[in-house]
């Protein structure tokens, strides 16, 4: 038991992790970068701010490093409970990390072509600055698509924890909850965009409460404690039988 609650607080502190990095890459930088539909807001807000689009290309890197070696920890810690859930759930990781990663190549070229005047001499200054805006349109659908595997690891995540009684059963229930309003999230946006704009603060409550709960019970608790089995009498006490 002393050995789960050492290996849950680390990933207590790797999710931690995670959520920093990834919160300031994708809910700080990219938004302050990413202005769509406007090519010259968009490219200006880079040129303005290269150190910024530096550190948020880093930080998306090291949140998808931080994922997968969280991921390797809660496989450690679960993959006793079903092996094939626990090994779906490190794919389902391994899969966005490779979106996270390749966005930041996206991100980081945006920041070559705005400020690199090879691109606006060949293309134009408004040609440049499209380029720009395609670069961080990529990145922003491709987040967007990452999504699939933020809301579908939850799942595996979910059930390992209710079936190992590691977890409390609410706090499983609502990682299956928030991976699926991921997933709502994710459909929202690009079948009916204008709909998803308007749910999305709300849809995407479940997701943030199932996260932030599962990094605050990581880092307090780490498991629940395990009520020894007493020994079952027949027939009488053990002094009766002795």
């Amino acid at each position: 038991m002393n050995s789960n609650k050492k290996t849950a607080r680390i990933a207590g502190v790797l999710y931690l992790f995670v959520g920093i990095f990834g919160g300031f890459a994708e809910g700080f930088v990219d938004p302050k970068m990413y202005v769509a539909g406007n090519a010259a807001a968009t490219a200006a807000n880079v040129i303005a701010n290269p150190g910024l689009i530096r550190m948020g290309v880093v930080a998306h890197l090291l949140d998808g490093t931080f994922f997968v070696f969280l991921a390797m920890t809660l496989y450690s810690l679960l993959h006793q409970v079903n092996k094939s859930v626990a090994r779906a759930m490190l794919i389902l990781v391994a899969l966005a990390t490779g979106i996270i990663c390749l966005n930041a190549v996206f991100q980081f070229e945006a920041l070559r072509v705005a400020t690199d005047g090879t691109y606006a001499a060949a293309f134009g200054t408004a040609g440049s600055h499209a380029l720009v805006l395609l670069l961080l349109d990529a990145q922003h659908y491709g987040t967007l698509i990452a999504q699939v595997f933020f809301g579908l690891w939850l799942i595996p995540l979910g059930y390992l924890g209710l079936k190992s009684g590691l977890f409390p059963r609410w706090l499983s229930l609502v990682l299956i909850l928030g991976g699926v309003c991921y997933l709502v999230d994710l459909l929202t946006a690009f079948l009916v965009p204008d709909f998803g704009q308007i749910i999305h603060p709300f849809i995407i409550t479940p997701s943030a409460i199932a996260e932030i709960s599962m990094v605050l019970y990581l880092l307090v608790i780490g498991v629940r404690a395990e009520k020894p089995v007493e020994p079952v009498q027949r027939g009488g006490s053990l002094s009766e039988k002795s």
